[in-house]
């Protein structure tokens, strides 16, 4: 086994014996892809054969760090070659439609960063063409990939709180100052709304554990933040969802405020269940809920008036597999995580979540959020996932 030296004096990340049938995977978009380029050093169901980017200085910086690898500005050239059996797209939102169906039908599979398309025609348009050609996708909702949130998963999913059917209320976040990404990607001020950027992390979080969602009814606003970087969307989101059978959950995003961050985390999931709470934090590595004060044990008579609060800090074991030991640094971890998730399903012909269909069903409760918001009145899921194909 050989090892990853990230940071000089940091532990170094082992790196596991590839799987003999592991996915050679070609990465669009050299800004956020270049993430998964370093991260797929950690998988063994997945490896990085290729990199495509239109711009020749994100190129050259993606060939000095894995000057092993094929780089190319041209995309079908990338999906030309048969090492690559896996597309990973990180490209402006208003291309995914094109070149998710671009893979697909090279007979590629693909990982999408979120969300999955921003219009009704392309989501139809990607349904259809997965459909026909037989490929499978993934959408990289990296918060779900995040250690607290895995964890929080593993429990509700083993029965804790009163399991899955248990839970009552779903509460998510994302909160985020985002002039800067207005700097690094100017189309996000005309060619999108945040309904789709920022919200695509909590809505995608509530409908994980909602299942699927019947109605919306949201309100929005530009902040003047974002106002002052000529935002022609909203980007603050309070969004109430409900699903058939009466369960209820909150979707709320700030994109233009100042943050306090020892406050309130950037993004947090509480989930509220029969059995008992829990939350999960990024960035900080916090899973907090609720527990037996005498051990971790919920004993035989338990009374519940004695519940405490147990809080699960896994930022000193964590940081350098999610952060690469950077203050705070961004998804190598999660990254890593789905991609080897996705791999290994391709590999075992398991299913992966969210997959073609609830990425699609996803994205029509975002394209409702929006309207809702415009509209100043609840919207049905019902209609938008007709018209798609759903």
């Amino acid at each position: 086994m050989g090892f990853i030296e990230h940071i000089p004096g940091t532990r170094p990340i082992p790196i596991p014996e590839r799987h003999p049938e592991s996915k050679g995977v070609g990465v669009l978009g050299l800004h956020e892809g270049r993430t998964l380029l370093l991260a797929m050093e950690r998988c063994s169901s997945v490896h990085a054969v290729a990199g495509c980017d239109l711009n020749e200085e994100k190129l050259a910086a993606s060939k000095g760090e894995r000057p092993d690898l094929f780089f190319t500005p041209k995309y079908e050239e990338m999906l030309g070659r048969d090492d690559v059996d896996l597309v990973a797209i990180y490209t402006p939102d208003a291309h995914h439609g094109d070149h998710i169906c671009k893979a697909f039908e090279a007979g590629k599979d693909v990982i999408v960063t979120k969300p999955i398309v921003n219009s009704l025609e392309d989501a139809a348009r990607i349904l259809e063409t997965g459909r026909r050609c037989g490929r499978r996708l993934l959408v990289g909702q990296s918060s779900r990939f995040f250690e607290p949130f895995q964890r929080q998963r593993r429990d509700l999913e083993g029965g804790k709180f009163g399991g899955l059917c248990g839970i009552e209320l779903v509460d998510a976040h994302y909160i985020h100052r985002m002039d800067w990404y207005y700097r690094k990607s100017p189309w996000a001020t005309t060619e999108t709304d945040w309904a789709f950027l920022g919200m695509s992390h909590p809505v995608d979080l509530v409908r994980w554990y909602l299942g699927r969602v019947a109605e919306v009814s949201a309100y929005g606003r530009t902040s003047a933040m974002g106002a002052e970087h000529g935002l022609v969307g909203r980007d603050i989101y309070v969004v109430n969802l409900t699903t058939e059978d009466g369960r209820i959950g909150r979707a709320m995003g700030h994109y233009g405020c100042h943050e306090l961050p020892r406050a309130r985390n950037c993004i947090e999931l509480m989930l509220y269940a029969s059995g008992g709470t829990s939350l999960a934090q990024y960035h900080d590595m916090r899973y907090v809920h609720s527990g037996p004060a005498g051990g971790p044990a919920v004993p035989t008579g338990f009374d519940p008036a004695e519940m405490a609060e147990v809080v699960e800090d896994y930022l000193y074991a964590g940081r350098q597999y999610y952060f690469n030991s950077e203050v705070h640094g961004m998804h190598y971890g999660e990254f890593a995580n789905y991609a080897e998730y996705f791999g290994r399903s391709l590999i075992d012909g398991t299913d992966a979540s969210p997959g073609l269909e609830e990425g699609v069903e996803t994205y029509c409760v975002m394209e409702a959020v929006k309207r809702s918001a415009q509209r100043r009145k609840p919207v049905a899921i019902a209609p938008l996932l007709k018209e798609v194909g759903l």
